[in-house]
């Protein structure tokens, strides 16, 4: 398991954020760490991502910072110019997968099936996104999945929130689950850091 993965373990949570206004990245980068979550996703679904990524990366350099929705070695390339650690997507792209190998990125590639999981396998990767994660069969698909594929760790990420996350994390295959209930779009959009740093702590300990 690549090192960033290892530490993605530890922290056991990783807040995945759309964020339309790259003036507020530091403020939630703050709000995260505070909370117990040195860490983040920020999706490639906005304009702002990549300063975004930059903002954080540059005021918090100990966060652990990663870019998700990459659907392109482009994608990818741009991210880890703006400081991106490891990069996310929603599916299993061979191109970008082995672009981002090549590079040496940390690359999450999205699975919910098994021969997806083998595709995962075939291009030397050892942990994988699990997308959409309760609506692939949640829980019990991950419990299936870690009969035959007992070297393949898996980051769940999709209907994950405070009432299901211990279900997932209890599971030996899971090292960290994604989500945003902790930094929604709401909040993050009325700049109420507060109540961010407040779920963030919560979620935080759950994870333990």
């Amino acid at each position: 398991m690549h090192t960033i993965f290892e530490k993605l373990s530890e922290m056991r949570i990783v807040p995945v954020i759309v964020i339309e206004d790259a003036a507020k990245a530091v403020p939630l980068a703050k709000a995260l760490c505070e909370g117990g979550l040195p860490c983040a996703e920020v999706t490639f679904r906005t304009a702002a991502a990549a300063d975004a990524i930059s903002e954080m990366v540059r005021a918090f350099p100990q966060m652990l910072v990663g870019a998700g929705t990459i659907l392109s070695p482009q994608q990818a390339d741009e991210a880890a110019k703006a400081g991106a650690k490891f990069m996310v997507s929603p599916g299993l792209n061979p191109l970008t997968v082995r672009h981002c190998t090549e590079k040496g990125i940390p690359m999450l590639p999205g699975v919910c099936t098994p021969s997806e999981v083998e595709q995962g396998l075939s291009l030397g990767l050892d942990v994988l996104k699990f997308f959409p994660a309760e609506a692939a069969g949640g829980v019990n698909m991950l419990k299936a999945l870690s009969g035959p594929y007992r070297n393949i760790n898996f980051v769940p990420t999709g209907g994950i929130g405070a009432a299901n996350l211990r279900e997932y994390l209890a599971l030996k295959n899971v090292i960290a689950c994604g989500g945003s209930w902790m930094v929604s779009g709401e909040l993050i959009e009325s700049g109420d850091f507060a109540k961010i740093t407040e779920l963030t702590r919560e979620a935080a300990a759950l994870a333990k």
